[in-house]
């Protein structure tokens, strides 16, 4: 524990609202609880600065990815997609030393982030994160990431309470465009061979449990994936609960839910404050049969989102079948 430094009245620095000292830029760093703030003001972490952390740390944001580009995309590869990748454009460039920053589902050993032996950044979606705002941990992570030496993996640590969100950095105008992978090879750009035996027995693990998914081209967000019984179609949409909802309910009253033959709305997640419905699809039915139903299916919830009439009898069932059946994913 360190010890508390004695100071006169005159030298004790003045606390502004931001959490900082009068005329020193840097943020109050985390210490122990029960440790003398660093601010200097003689109380305890926990009784000072360490308040605002602490409720950082319980405030739930409900759309931690609201505001990027490609928001439903966001949820889809954190909770859906086993491996995809996505090129990242910061807003103020990329630092020197750093050709590029790329967002990956999952890094091997569960790696928050890893700077590879040429600089450039792969920062983990699917991690453990150590407050309610997933976008402040992941600005967090890689903004450590950027100044990491090349050739080593992030550790995680605990995000500043008023640290910068990933709304911060990154470019809001520039594309998001996730490319799916059949396995995690991209982990090691230039061949298996190169890895250590730990990353080569997280990769052959993490091939062993990865379901094939595949992107849909023809609409945003919609992902198909098989499994050994069934093939699935999960669908990210943007639009608010209560309107999505009763737009699917206009249209299972009316038997037009379906996208093909044998296919069936069998409920919904719920993700970072977005709605995924779900369909099970038979298992001959591939990615690409799936893009013209699915193209049409959206024609008509496009029409039934811009219906504001009350909902019939049949249609507040059909609603409340919707709602017993979706699950909170996060």
């Amino acid at each position: 524990m360190a010890k508390k430094r004695p100071q006169t009245k005159a030298s004790k620095p003045q606390l502004k609202d931001g959490g900082r000292a009068a005329g020193v830029n840097e943020p109050v760093p985390v210490v122990g609880a029960r440790e003398p703030c660093p601010c200097g003001s003689g109380r305890r972490y926990k009784a000072c600065h360490g308040r605002a952390a602490a409720h950082a740390v319980t405030e739930l944001v409900h759309r931690p990815f609201e505001g990027l580009a490609g928001e439903c995309d966001w949820v889809a590869l954190r909770e859906l997609v086993p491996a995809a990748t996505v090129p990242l454009t910061l807003k103020d460039g990329l630092p020197e030393g750093v050709p590029s920053v790329t967002l990956a589902t999952v890094l091997p050993m569960a790696w928050p982030a890893l700077r590879r032996d040429d600089g450039s950044v792969l920062l983990g979606l699917q991690n453990d994160t150590s407050s309610g705002d997933l976008s402040r941990d992941l600005a967090a992570i890689l903004g450590r990431a950027l100044t990491t030496e090349p050739g080593n993996p992030v550790p995680g640590e605990r995000a500043p309470a008023d640290g910068p969100r990933l709304q911060d950095l990154l470019d809001p105008k520039a594309p998001f465009e996730p490319a799916v992978h059949a396995g995690f090879e991209f982990w090691v750009p230039d061949s298996a061979e190169s890895a250590t035996p730990e990353v080569s027995a997280s990769l052959e693990r993490a091939n062993a449990a990865a379901i094939p998914t595949v992107k849909l081209s023809g609409v945003d967000a919609a992902y198909w994936c098989e499994t050994p019984d069934k093939n699935h179609l999960r669908w990210v949409m943007p639009h608010a609960e209560e309107q999505l909802l009763d737009a699917l309910a206009r249209l299972h009253a009316a038997g037009t839910t379906s996208i093909g033959e044998g296919t069936r709305l069998v409920g919904s997640f719920r993700a970072h404050g977005l709605m995924v419905p779900v369909w099970d699809l038979p298992s001959a039915m591939g990615a690409e049969e799936c893009e013209k139903p699915a193209a049409e299916f959206a024609e008509r919830l496009a029409g039934a989102l811009a219906t504001d009439t009350p909902l019939t009898a049949d249609e507040r069932r059909a609603r409340g079948g919707l709602t017993n059946r979706q699950v909170t994913l996060s």
